[in-house]
């Protein structure tokens, strides 16, 4: 059964209430099926008022889509404090991530596995997010080559050797690339798996990710045989 009705409720807070009832049951029950008589009588208003205010399923869905996006990308930028070294900027920021992801499971839900299955012009509202994310690790990974300029050893300061902090661009944006698409996948695994804590998950990805990373900003990069 419904929320109570209130005429009285201004727009913008009716709005965000049937937003909620909408990505409660896109997320649980999927975009196809959906109704829209559901969302209404879980947000406790009428359809046609759904209607008034979105317009249509799919304005609906796009607006849930954008709500979440935004949400999710505030969050991890919020979870990462300038200044710290940059281990512990990748940590907070996946530790963020995954925080996020696991509060709000129908929103996930709906970014990672209902926007992109059912084409545009959903996918393209979520590819918006998943650039904004890859652009803000790749500044994370950039940090963490210019931390890796610092001199190895104090013989080394002393004879003026310092390690190679730069990377190749193409390399930095790939390392971006594979992080994100790690995090979306172990979140899934995460929201699935009995037990798991978002810090479990950041942690998991941390010890997989950062590794590989010191090794590349100790120019230690690993390479494959030879045929």
């Amino acid at each position: 059964m419904g929320a109570v009705k209130n005429k009285r409720m201004p727009r913008a807070v009716r709005e965000q209430q049937m937003l909620d009832a909408a990505v409660r049951t896109f997320g649980q029950r999927g975009y196809r099926s959906a109704s829209m008589d559901e969302i209404a009588d879980l947000a406790g208003v009428s359809k046609p008022l759904v209607y008034l205010y979105l317009n249509s399923k799919e304005d609906l869905f796009t607006a849930c889509i954008r709500r979440e996006a935004a949400a999710l990308t505030a969050a991890v930028h919020a979870g990462v404090r300038p200044g710290l070294p940059a281990d512990r900027q990748l940590w907070e920021g996946l530790r963020a991530f995954f925080t996020h992801t696991a509060e709000n499971p129908d929103g996930w839900a709906v970014l990672h596995r209902q926007a992109r299955t059912h084409g545009e012009p959903f996918a393209a509202e979520v590819a918006v997010m998943r650039e904004e994310l890859v652009a803000f690790v790749t500044e994370l990974i950039v940090v963490a080559a210019r931390d890796g300029g610092t001199p190895c050893s104090n013989e080394a300061e002393s004879l003026g050797e310092h390690r190679d902090p730069s990377l190749p661009e193409g390399e930095v944006a790939g390392l971006a690339e594979a992080l994100v698409g790690a995090a979306e996948s172990l979140a899934a695994w995460a929201n699935a798996a009995p037990g798991v804590s978002a810090k479990q998950a950041a942690a998991t990805l941390m010890n997989f990710a950062w590794a590989g990373l010191g090794d590349l900003m100790e120019n230690r990069p690993w390479t494959p045989p030879l045929d």
